[in-house]
């Protein structure tokens, strides 16, 4: 995640019947599933080979799978590309995805998903009150939305809240909860097992402990797979990138792995990752696969499509012009393809001991808030119509879990690696667990702008 943030707006986009045929026959997809330290599809190995797809950026906060005219134009491309799962970072619990989805479905390609946004995310400053029934709902709507589709693959509880400032490591409980509750969740409304799992940023100080804690405790508290983003290989290889030192430290970790964004721009890119992380000899016993940062041309440089200006930044409608950087992917997964048989994985999953606290990490123990009083009603009766992109927010709606989680009930002080002049008075959205602005770290101060005045009047923490 980038931690120079520029809101500019924040609208949505309905969904209007355009753009490629419809199928007559809808394609059978085989839903993903977990089994020791892999990911399987029916009874064949699953490996992720994707990319993050977020039209827009972070700005625009924009879903783009409730759109056709958006989606089926960039499912074309997905084809071409020869990828088989998408991330999305932003969804409107509020409305429909059946045409896009079913059109992914068509194309044999799988979907990321992260539950939170802006308004309804854990704050990473002020996790307690921000863990709430008003926030679980929309969790939960969203899932509900989801769950209906084979091709949902899986469930980000949380993206980067946990960064490089030890103080954040303190929102760690809050994200653990949601985590658990999602599982529940799904368990409770007799939902097929969808993946549920937490998405790290790329900071090596608290790595491991992130990990470990995603994956100690009960089997109800423990993640189905861990995440992380990483951007060390810069047109490298495999041992000048450290990937053979992490593969080490995650060798018998008992949780499918894999790299929820990679892609580094520094001395170009020609996506030599994909040939070590399909590689029976490097990688797949430990990881399987990753996503490729980005599809679409932001700001922030690292796109391998351009879309054409449309009349504001929440249109994203217009002409796909493919750079340079779509043939070297489309490259590199057809010269890397998936390798056949098992990969080497380890058929059995296990727990991992709780990270113990020091200066890097400040959790106590394993201790996690207990569900919010007003959230447990929808384990029976489901969650209800989803409150989308533009709902009041959740992270001061009370109605918080009356327990805390281990180390501080408050998480009192930034945990984002603000703490300027220029954002002293920021709003909630720079530390919300959800606010996917992806990317690798930049350790600068915060700016937001636009929307900032918006987002603190309906709800949001003041630093």
């Amino acid at each position: 995640m980038r931690s120079t943030i520029i809101i500019t707006a924040l609208a949505a986009s309905g969904a209007v019947n355009a753009g490629v045929a419809k199928n007559s026959k809808r394609a059978t997809v085989t839903p993903i599933t977990t089994k020791g330290n892999a990911f399987f599809k029916g009874d064949e190995r699953f490996y992720v080979r994707g990319i993050a797809y977020q039209p827009g950026g972070s700005s625009a906060n924009l879903d783009p799978l409730a759109d056709p005219k958006i989606c089926l134009e960039d499912i074309k491309k997905f084809e071409d590309l020869g990828i088989n799962v998408v991330r999305v970072y932003s969804t409107d619990n509020s409305k429909s995805h059946k045409e896009c989805m079913e059109a992914l479905a068509d194309a044999g390609i799988y979907v990321a998903l992260d539950v939170n946004n802006p308004l309804y995310s854990i704050n990473r400053a002020t996790p307690h009150p921000s863990y709430n029934a008003v926030y679980l709902q929309s969790v939960f709507a969203t899932i509900d939305e989801f769950a209906q589709y084979d091709n949902t693959f899986a469930f980000f509880s949380g993206n980067e809240v946990i960064h490089d400032e030890a103080e954040s490591t303190l929102a760690a409980p809050y994200v653990k909860a949601t985590d658990r509750d999602m599982r529940a969740y799904i368990k409770a409304r007799k939902y097929r097992s969808i993946p549920v799992g937490y998405s790290a940023a790329d900071v090596s100080k608290n790595r491991m402990q992130t990990a470990k804690y995603f994956n100690c405790g009960t089997d109800e508290e423990r993640s189905d797979f861990f995440a992380f983003n990483d951007y060390s290989w810069c047109k490298s290889n495999f041992k000048t990138s450290g990937w053979d030192v992490k593969v080490k430290n995650f060798t018998d970790y008992g949780l499918p792995i894999f790299l929820s964004e990679y892609g580094c721009t520094t001395n170009g890119r020609d996506f030599g990752e994909v040939s070590a992380l399909m590689d029976k000899d490097k990688m797949t016993a430990v990881y399987s696969g990753g996503l490729m940062y980005e599809y679409t041309m932001e700001e922030n440089g690292y796109g391998i499509v351009n879309i054409t200006k449309g009349k504001d930044i929440t249109d994203q409608t217009g002409k796909r012009i493919e750079l340079p950087e779509f043939a070297a992917y489309k490259k590199a997964l057809a010269t890397y393809p998936a390798p056949t048989g098992d990969g080497g994985y380890s058929k059995t999953t296990k727990a991992q001991d709780c990270p113990p606290k020091d200066d890097d990490w400040l959790v106590e123990d394993d201790t996690l808030p207990e569900m919010p009083a007003g959230a447990k009603k929808y384990l029976e009766n489901g969650a209800g119509k989803g409150p989308g992109l533009e709902g009041a927010g959740s992270q001061w709606a009370g109605d918080a879990s009356p327990t805390s989680g281990s180390g501080s009930g408050s998480g009192s002080g930034s945990g984002s690696g603000s703490g300027s002049s220029a954002s002293s008075s920021a709003s909630a959205t720079d530390n919300a667990a959800g606010f996917a602005v992806a990317g690798p770290i930049n350790k600068g101060p915060f700016v937001v702008t636009g929307l900032a005045v918006l987002f603190t009047l309906i709800g949001a923490v003041a630093l």
